[in-house]
């Protein structure tokens, strides 16, 4: 699941290994996930975060306080080097490969990979049906080209979107994405 709208993110600043906190419209999608989860019936075994305030904050008002979390490294955001804090506007475009290793950031690849491995790392180390596991946009879109090689396809990602996979055998499969923020849209989440 990706976290709730942050101050940068509504600021249009690029938002990696840095921090920012959770906006008011950030709680209200974190608390749509967390209904969301409720009316579907969904009780996790296991919950994990980034480092990232902004994740354990969503993850506790997702799951209202009643599950303990682990916090990884591993889960973090795609780390940005110089351009952490910058204007959204001086992203080169998609895809950006290796753009930000020049800059003290990480390479595409090595945000995939590192991915992959924590969340793999994760499921077979962690026993129970319902694993939530709270990230950011751009290690999740990774994490996705990672597993499925389609790395010219972007899933729609807003804010709290909630990406659904199955592991068997060593294995991720996509199932679904789910967008809490516009299955409850009469609470006016922006």
């Amino acid at each position: 699941m990706r976290h709730g709208q942050t101050l940068f993110n509504q600021m249009h600043k690029i938002q990696g290994w840095c921090d920012s906190p959770l906006t008011e419209a950030g709680i209200k999608q974190a608390q749509a996930a967390g209904r969301y989860f409720k009316e579907a019936g969904i009780h996790f075994d296991a919950a994990f975060c980034s480092t990232a305030e902004r994740t354990s904050d969503t993850l506790e008002i997702a799951t209202n306080n009643s599950l303990p979390y682990t916090r990884l490294k591993g889960l973090r955001e795609w780390g940005f080097g110089r351009f952490e804090g910058q204007d959204e506007a001086l992203n080169p475009p998609a895809p950006y490969g290796d753009f930000f290793k020049y800059y003290g950031g990480e390479g595409q690849s090595q945000v995939e990979a590192r991915l992959v491995k924590t969340l793999t790392d994760i499921m077979k180390q962690t026993s129970g049906q319902n694993i939530l596991a709270v990230s950011h946009g751009g290690a999740l879109i990774n994490f996705y080209w990672g597993i499925t090689n389609k790395r010219s396809e972007f899933l729609p990602m807003t804010n709290c979107a909630i990406c659904v996979y199955d592991f068997a055998d060593g294995h991720f499969t996509f199932k679904d994405l789910i967008q809490p923020t516009l299955l409850y849209q009469e609470e006016k989440i922006s």
